[in-house]
């Protein structure tokens, strides 16, 4: 190994995670401690608020086990300027994918796009007892007025 090499490791600033029923109340709740956390590390963001609302919103409607909650995990990485948004829920066999195109009149089908629209990058990774974890990575400051 080149002793002018070293790896860097970079590990999260600030790290923020919650168990939140998988209804509606749930989903609302993710987006409110998202912009409250976000307020208390200082870096407020729409766009991880719009994120985080999406993320919930399908955990809710296509990820939801009866009797099983989704997480919401913050991992801010200031060295990177990055805000890793990431929601797991019970259905790993239901992996999301955008659809193309979306009929106008269409009440869903939307929520994945608007992802895309505001975050760097965005995927899904499998979760321990048969879930999955829906994340996005955002800049906190991106689609801020």
């Amino acid at each position: 190994m080149n002793a002018n090499y070293l790896p860097q490791v970079t590990a999260p600033t600030h790290y923020f995670t919650v168990l939140l029923s998988a209804n509606r109340r749930g989903a609302r709740r993710a987006r409110e401690h998202t912009v409250r956390q976000l307020g208390a590390w200082g870096v407020p963001s729409e766009a991880a608020q719009q994120v985080v609302a999406e993320l919930a919103s399908n955990a809710v409607l296509h990820g939801r086990v009866p009797g099983r909650d989704f997480r919401l995990r913050l991992k801010l990485y200031a060295d990177r300027h990055t805000l890793r948004i990431e929601v797991t829920d019970a259905r790993g066999d239901r992996i999301p994918q955008t659809r193309d195109p979306v009929a106008g009149d269409a009440e869903s089908g939307r929520g994945l796009r608007i992802v895309e629209a505001y975050a760097e990058s965005w995927g899904v990774a499998e979760a321990p007892a048969g879930g999955k974890t829906v994340w996005a990575e955002v800049a906190p400051d991106r689609g801020d007025t």
